[in-house]
């Protein structure tokens, strides 16, 4: 038996439930497979507006419109390309469904809320239209499908929104059910029911969590979460292009790094899989040939101390200090009763040695009703000041390195720090598990991807990237590019990934954070509809200088405002334009090429007066027609602006 999951990107549209319908066959000729969907992409969303914009008198009809529309474009294209599919019976039965939560709708406009039961039971909708869709997709190509209702089947404890599965009272219940040994068993993610048979859902994106449970429940050969990337990363791919694929990893990194805000697992994935060693693969919908990431006891197929770097972003963090602390039994567990009191989760704790304060970081969202609660908690003490006021920092991230082999391995904490240190991020705190298997940091939230980016880099790449942004593509500019096209596979294999990341002439900005494709970057760049404007003044309001015909600059951002060895401008000897860029070429690779330190940048647009050497100096706020860019140059790791007139 093994379980698959699949997420809402992985049954967004018709192609994509036939695509799921094709994994399943394949699979199923291997043994039983019990499926586990979600609802389609963005329709849980709908469900969620719909409730909360009824409840404060706002019109609900635009989601429900589309919402509606989704599931009538799925069905059209199912029933075109797939012969018998039963669209009369499914289309009657969406209807159904949706004239069920326009009547619930209405109810809770006249009450002015929404009950938790009644919210439960509207958005788990989507879920349950997939698995009739995917039940009635399956039946059209012959195969038999028996319909697990989680509800019967699985008991959950807890919060309607929220709630906790009973294994052990799950698997029995699912033992005598004695369920059909038909190919195809659909369940509904999400969901479960309660002692008294009411729905209740496993938390949003519970879905994870509802296939895990559904494996232990049937003590399952392997759970497989379907989605839609090749399996966990290093890091976010969106933050870092260069993370790399994981083949394997522990549950207990699973666990660290999923906790820490990795999106490809629900926190709570991995618990009922890990109780039962029952392995874990992690696939791509989109690309099923893909081995994936395997998730299990002890594997260490890729050979890194370190697994993962992940993010919170938008943490708020809390210190309660005072002499009232020190020596006091019990102050620690009535900060962290209040917090449970009101439902609040406390993510990371860190104390001083002295006992003279305790510091922890919640969600921001939850800093007003932290701060209330910690307020009630202790006023006597703050009243008659054993406690000092409350410190409270907002707009925070926590940014978490995860993996089993920093137990053995020294020296990963000194990178971490080494890392952060020179990208000129200031650390507000620092926590380490018991486990040593990882250790977490707290950052200014906008300091939160560029410590991502240059922690991976300082871990993870052996190359030294520079990424490379050219302003000005005339004869010496366009000679640069040549040569840099000519000598970037001779680079890499000297560990030197040099980028072209932005390109820009006086009407138009081309920028690719990849690097952009040098074979055609001329066609781009005059096809590129943003215009581009260094400046008319610098920041302080005062009017550029325009370089002299010929000359040029070479800017090497040196991380920040710190004054780092880097390169100073420099008027090039006349000759021939080719001389003039391979020159450029050499310039800007000596330091790599020297071992030079790798320098790591938090940068906004530079502006240099003519005629003087590069000025290091942080402006104000960009204008608006150069904030592209400036964000663009703001999550470099080495970036270096050539500026040719």
């Amino acid at each position: 038996m093994r379980v698959l999951k699949f997420g809402g990107t992985s049954v967004a549209n018709a192609e994509r439930f036939l695509r799921v319908a094709d994994i399943l066959e394949s699979n199923a000729r291997q043994g039983q497979v019990a499926t586990v969907l979600s609802a389609p992409a963005k329709i849980t969303n709908h469900l969620v507006a719909m409730i909360e914009k009824t409840i404060g008198g706002q019109d609900a009809l635009p989601n429900i419109s589309d919402a509606e529309r989704i599931f009538a474009e799925l069905l059209q294209g199912l029933a075109e390309a797939q012969p018998g599919f039963p669209l009369v019976q499914l289309k009657a039965f969406v209807e159904q469904e949706f004239a069920q939560i326009k009547h619930v709708l209405h109810g809770i406009s006249l009450l002015g809320q929404c009950p938790d039961s009644i919210n439960a039971a509207l958005i788990c909708r989507g879920e349950k239209l997939s698995i009739a869709i995917m039940a009635g997709l399956l039946e059209a190509r012959g195969h038999h499908v028996t319909v697990i209702d989680p509800v019967e089947k699985l008991l959950a404890v807890g919060h309607y929104l929220e709630s906790t599965v009973d294994i052990a009272e799950s698997t029995r219940r699912i033992a005598a059910s004695k369920i059909p040994s038909d190919p195809y068993d659909p369940d509904g993610g999400f969901t479960a029911g309660n002692e008294k048979g009411e729905l209740v859902v496993l938390g949003r994106n519970g879905s994870d969590y509802s296939a895990a449970v559904l494996a232990a429940c049937l003590r399952a050969d392997c759970c497989e979460i379907w989605t839609d990337v090749d399996g966990v990363y290093t890091c976010d791919p969106r933050q870092v292009p260069d993370a790399r694929l994981l083949k394997s990893m522990s549950y207990q990194e699973a666990m660290e790094l999923s906790y820490f805000g990795a999106k490809v697992l629900h926190p709570r994935t991995i618990s009922p899989i890990a109780q039962f060693q029952i392995p874990c693969l992690i696939k791509n919908t989109g690309n099923p040939q893909a081995p994936g990431t395997l998730i299990g006891a002890s594997t260490d197929e890729d050979g890194l101390p370190v697994k993962g770097i992940s993010n919170l972003n938008n943490m708020a963090m809390f210190s309660v200090s005072g002499p009232g602390m020190k020596g006091m039994v019990g102050m620690a567990a009535r900060v962290f009763a209040a917090m449970s009191r009101n439902g609040i989760s406390v993510v990371l704790i860190t104390q001083s040695s002295s006992e003279y304060s305790i510091s922890f970081c919640v969600p921001q969202g939850d800093c007003l009703r932290a701060r209330r609660a910690l307020e009630e908690e202790f006023y006597l003490e703050l009243k008659e000041e054993l406690l000092e006021p409350l410190s409270i920092q907002e707009r925070l991230a926590v940014i978490s390195v995860v993996g089993d082999g920093m137990r053995t391995l020294r020296g990963i904490s000194a990178k971490f720090f080494a890392a952060l240190a020179r990208a000129n991020i200031n650390i507000v705190a620092i926590a380490q598990g018991s486990s040593e298997r990882s250790i977490s940091v707290v950052v200014d939230n906008d300091d939160a991807t560029t410590g991502v980016r240059v922690v991976h880099q300082m871990l993870f790449n052996t190359d030294q990237v520079i990424e490379l942004f050219l302003i000005g593509v005339g004869g010496v500019g366009g000679a640069l590019l040549e040569q840099v096209k000519r000598q970037q596979e001779w680079l890499k294999k000297k560990h030197i990934d040099l980028r072209v990341c932005g390109i820009a002439n006086s009407k138009a900005l081309l920028t690719n954070v990849h690097g952009l494709n040098l074979e055609n970057w001329q066609a781009e760049l005059n096809e590129a509809k943003e215009p581009f404007n260094l400046g008319a003044s610098d920041p302080s309001g005062e009017r550029v200088s325009p370089a002299e015909p010929g000359d040029c600059r070479l800017y090497l951002e040196p991380g920040g405002c710190r004054s780092v060895r880097g390169l100073p401008a420099r008027r090039l000897p006349c000759g021939h334009t080719e001389q003039k860029g391979q020159h450029l070429v050499d310039g800007l690779l000596s330091p790599a090429a020297s071992g030079g330190e790798q320098i790591a940048s938090q940068v906004p647009v530079r502006y240099q007066r003519g005629g003087g050497a590069a000025g290091y100096r942080k402006p104000a706020e960009p204008a608006e027609r150069g904030r592209r860019t400036a964000t663009f140059l703001r999550h470099s790791l080495r970036f270096a602006v050539l500026y040719f007139r």
